[in-house]
């Protein structure tokens, strides 16, 4: 069988599987995107490793999905930000910048003690907790959309805590390998440079894209031009997301999630929106939550790396909920609006793997300690989705209480 038909065959398992996962999903009244990822974990190595079968051959057939998937959620990224408004965000600073500053720091602290306590090296230990702070918002952001609560005050201040702690992980990332490499005197200016780029590129990207982008949206709609604003809003999305890594040193969801929030001042939003959802959630979006579930491994999960990764899972857990939860509850957030914000802080997805693999390929961490991260990326991410409908079921407005219930599983 030739590469393209290997690659059609398994893009059509994938989908399918995603579909069949998502809406059985919503029949046990839990958002689809739990389903989503339980296929995926069924179809990867930790049960039918379907990719490995003796028909697909070709060795680059798991890079190629694997790129489908990074579309996949970058997609579903914008989206989330085209539902917002950038006053929307500018209301929740506060509380998202000390919920996002503080659910990077507690897991980070409690990462280094797991780390102390596996007896680890300082460097080793340090990065440990440099993947525990991560947060992979796509998933929360796609069951808040299934439970119709994007736009709460949760929900908003999720997505801003989201960027400020992406922020910081890349910022300490950044710090720990220039530390690392170079030593702390001979890098600070290394450092300064991280945080300039960073600060330079989100005011430009604002900037610039506010002045340009809704203007030419609306003129690109008008002009002759066969699904002309499906195609400019794709490159849009994309250029955003590569200048967030290349120019900004940020991950590009946050990029993606910038071109949303300032399309979402576009007089054509509805239209933007309704094109590129029928693109994200017909192919990119099942395909990214399915290759979740086949970036892992459950059967590596043996001896020490188990032990490690209960030890990672609860800590990961108990690092965000309180911490995040914590920073919301100091701004005036209720005691469940901020255990809200912190499940929904919980889901380390692509951004803990992203982080976690950096680390294997520096020679930071080893392999058993690579396979205890992932079970914990992989459970942590399929923890999120539940207990964020649990918890919204749970509010005590009877009107957010029934929507939820009525809403929760369809997406």
């Amino acid at each position: 069988m030739t590469p393209f038909l290997q690659f059609s065959i398994s893009l059509v398992v994938i989908i399918v599987a995603a579909k069949i996962g998502g809406y059985i999903s919503y029949r046990l009244r839990q958002p689809s995107v739990m389903g989503e990822l339980l296929a995926g974990l069924l179809l990867g190595p930790s049960i039918i490793d379907f990719l490995h079968w003796p028909y697909f051959t070709d060795g680059h057939l798991t890079e190629t999905i694997h790129g489908m998937a990074e579309v996949g959620v970058l997609l579903l990224m914008f989206i989330a930000g085209l539902d917002l408004h950038i006053t929307d965000l500018t209301r929740s600073g506060k509380v998202a910048a000390l919920a996002g500053g503080l659910g990077v720091v507690f897991p980070l602290l409690l990462g280094i003690g797991v780390g102390v306590g596996f007896s680890m090296d300082l460097a080793s230990s340090i990065f440990l907790g440099l993947v525990l702070s991560a947060t992979s918002v796509s998933i929360s952001a796609q069951t808040l959309m299934e439970l119709k609560v994007l736009r709460s005050r949760v929900g908003i201040t999720l997505l801003g805590a989201a960027v400020f702690d992406d922020v910081l992980v890349v910022l300490g990332l950044s710090i720990f390998a220039v530390v690392l490499n170079t030593g702390l005197e001979n890098g600070l200016l290394s450092i300064f440079w991280v945080i300039l780029r960073m600060f330079l590129y989100l005011a430009g990207a604002t900037f610039l894209g506010l002045w340009l982008l809704p203007k030419i949206s609306a003129k690109v709609e008008s002009l002759p031009i066969s699904r002309g604003l499906t195609a400019f809003t794709f490159v849009v999305i994309l250029l955003y997301a590569w200048t967030a890594e290349i120019l900004g040193g940020m991950a590009a969801l946050t990029g993606a999630f910038l071109a949303g929030v300032i399309l979402s001042q576009s007089q054509v939003k509805e239209r933007i929106e309704t094109r590129i959802a029928t693109l994200a959630y017909g192919v990119f979006v099942p395909i990214f939550f399915v290759n979740v579930g086949l970036s892992a491994n459950a059967r590596e999960l043996t001896g020490g790396s188990g032990l490690l990764f209960l030890a990672l899972l609860l800590v990961a857990v108990i690092g965000k909920v309180f911490g995040c939860g914590l920073g919301a509850n100091l701004t005036g957030f209720s005691r469940l609006e901020s255990i809200q914000l912190g499940a929904g802080m919980m889901s380390r997805g692509e951004v803990g793997l992203i982080v976690a693999s950096v680390g294997i390929a520096e020679g930071w961490i080893g392999q058993e300690i690579f396979a205890a991260v992932v079970g914990m990326v992989i459970v942590t991410t399929l923890l999120t989705p539940p207990s964020l409908r649990y918890l919204f079921s749970r509010d005590k407005s009877p009107e957010m209480r029934k929507k939820v219930i009525q809403e929760g599983g369809n997406g």
